[in-house]
Formats: C-alpha cells, sequence, structure tokens
C-alpha cells in the first residue's frame, strides 16, 4: 500500500511536469532566452527554496541545514551545473522534434544514465539479484522510450516540410537528435546531484520533505548555469528589452511561474513519493526512471492533445502505442520481484 501511494505521488509530479510546457505557450513576445530564465527563477530558485524550508526542523534554520554537510551541498550544487547544460538542451530538444519526441529522447536517455550510474556508484552488481532486476526495469523502460522514438521518426518521415512546420515551428530531426540525446546524458546528472545530497537529509527533518534541501542544492546550480547562457544570449541577440516590456509582465510572469511551479512539481513529487518506498529495495533504486518514464508518457498524451501526431497512419499510431504500453510495464516491473 505505501508502495502504490509513493508511485501515485510521484505520478502527480510527472503530470504536472509533462504539462509545464503547455503555459510557456501562452507568452507572448519575449525571446526564447527571456522566458527560459524566467521561468527558471521560478523553477529552480523560487519553488525549489520553498519546497526545502518544509525540510527544516524545527527551531532550525535552511543555512543549518546546508552548514550540516556543507560538501554534500557544494558536490550536490556541482552536479547541478552540470544538469544544467542538460535543462539548457533538453528545452532546445522540445524547440526542435515538439514535446512528444524531444522529452521522449532526452528522458530515456536521463532514463538509464540516471537510474544505473548512481547503482554503479554505489557499488551495486547490475548482473545478479536486485541489481539484476534493476537492470532489466531500465531496459524495458529505454525499450519503450525506443519505441516512441521510432514512431516519431514515422511520423517525421510521412510529414512534408509544411506538416512539418505546422507541428512544431522549428522542426529538425537531425539537430533535435543530437540535442535531445545531450540532453538526457546531462540531465542525469540531477539524480547524482540528489544522491550527492543525501547528508543534507537531517534525521529531525519530516521524513516526507527530509529530501528536498538537496533538491534545492542542484536546481542552485543548474540555475547558474542557465541564467548564464541566457544572460550571454539577451546580450548578444540585444533582448534585455525584453525585461522593460512593464505591459506584458502580468501575462509573462504568471505564465513563467506556473510553468516553473509544474515543472519543480516532479522533484517535490519525487522526494515525497521515495519516502513511501523501503529503504534499499528495488522500487527506490528504480523511482528516478519511474519517474522519467511517466514524463515520457505523459509527454506523449500532451503531445496527442496538442495535434503533433496528427494526420498519422495506423502503423505510426500502433508502434506509438506499443511503446507507451512498455513504460506502463517498466513501472510495474520492479514491483513483481
Amino acid at each position: 500500500m505505501n508502495t502504490l501511494a509513493g508511485l501515485l505521488i510521484i505520478a502527480v509530479g510527472s503530470f504536472c511536469q509533462s504539462s509545464s510546457y503547455v503555459p510557456i505557450k501562452k507568452v507572448r513576445e519575449w525571446s526564447w532566452e527571456s522566458f527560459w530564465l524566467a521561468q527558471g527563477v521560478f523553477a529552480w530558485l523560487v519553488f525549489p527554496l520553498l519546497g526545502a524550508l518544509l525540510a527544516v526542523p524545527e527551531g532550525h534554520t535552511l543555512g543549518d541545514v546546508f552548514a550540516s554537510a556543507p560538501a554534500a551541498a557544494l558536490k550536490a550544487a556541482a552536479y547541478g551545473v552540470l544538469w544544467g547544460v542538460g535543462g539548457l538542451t533538453f528545452g532546445l530538444s522540445m524547440r526542435y522534434l515538439g514535446v512528444a519526441l524531444g522529452q521522449s529522447v532526452s528522458l530515456g536517455t536521463c532514463a538509464g544514465f540516471g537510474t544505473l550510474l548512481p547503482a554503479l556508484f554505489g557499488g551495486t552488481n547490475l548482473l545478479e539479484g536486485k541489481g539484476l532486476v534493476l537492470l532489466l526495469g531500465v531496459c524495458i523502460t529505454l525499450a519503450g522510450i525506443a519505441v516512441i522514438g521510432y514512431a516519431g521518426s514515422l511520423r517525421a518521415r510521412n510529414m512534408t516540410d509544411e506538416e512539418k512546420r505546422a507541428a512544431v515551428k522549428d522542426f529538425a530531426l537531425t539537430k533535435g537528435l543530437a540535442v535531445a540525446l545531450l540532453a538526457g546524458v546531462m540531465s542525469a546528472c540531477f539524480n547524482l546531484g540528489l544522491d550527492a545530497g543525501r547528508g543534507l537529509q537531517s534525521a529531525e527533518a519530516d521524513p516526507l520533505f527530509a529530501a528536498l534541501p538537496a533538491t534545492l542544492a542542484v536546481t542552485l546550480g543548474g540555475f547558474c548555469t542557465n541564467a548564464a547562457y541566457c544572460l550571454y544570449q539577451n546580450a548578444r541577440n540585444r533582448t534585455f528589452g525584453d525585461y522593460a516590456r512593464t505591459d506584458l509582465w502580468l501575462n509573462n510572469l504568471s505564465f513563467c511561474a506556473l510553468a516553473g511551479g509544474l515543472w519543480y512539481s516532479q522533484f517535490f513529487g519525487l522526494a515525497v513519493g521515495q519516502s513511501f518506498f523501503e529503504a534499499g529495495s528495488v522500487v527506490a533504486a528504480f523511482a528516478w526512471c519511474i519517474l522519467m518514464a511517466l514524463n515520457v508518457t505523459f509527454s506523449n498524451v500532451w503531445g496527442i492533445l496538442l495535434k503533433e501526431w496528427r494526420g498519422v497512419g495506423r502503423r505510426t499510431a500502433a508502434v506509438l502505442v506499443a511503446g507507451l504500453a512498455l513504460l506502463i510495464f517498466s513501472l510495474v516491473f520492479p514491483n513483481l520481484f
């Protein structure tokens, strides 16, 4: 029962994350770098800070929590800087491939590296026992994502250039796939950062929220990377004037805040959901892969709702459904052992 509750909490957070790119479409007359930085302030600073405050024990401050394990905080932030590269290219993958295919490729790569690397660093043998179950679960997830990626290639093959631009304005398959793969590898550093930040979990904190200070440390590092790049692009493209458009603040900042809050929900849900899993169990080690699998599933649902799959043939639709079915099975697989 506890495992099911944890899975449901992670699923809610995942659904919110997969919805976070919808409000961005409502941002008006701002360049990419301007709205990406604005939503990042909420996604990587404001909401993670509010979440981390929930883990502060009574009579202490958030500063006390970080001071209790400065090495863990710095290591988590360093991984966050690397993850920030993934965050940047992740946004670009949406731009070139669309929500469905972009998230599928990026999150698939992220799922594999983000799940297996912490296990390997922790000394887990992936060829026997729980390690083998973990490896097989990741393989099933990757198979599902690969099938969805194949469906995306079938869709692209049968679309004219005009149709591609109608579905995804800046569609570019080769460039998009390269960016998405880089995004996935670097994004896996987020889970490595969470693992490195375990020392920030206070024994006095509420177990539901104990992992959230580590999340803040990682997002702080990621914010630095993203802010530096976006400000550079503002200077290069002379788009600092976007921020001076006071007539757009109410609309654009509202949707950026909504997008940022929805995006952060995935890691809030992951932290809370994991607290329901038995420590050291396969499902606990598989939690990151579960989150990524759910993100891919829900992102493709949004892709369908946003008509990115409109006009595809029966074969492409069948391949897409098969990929989604594999992802759903991957969520159940670790619980069979």
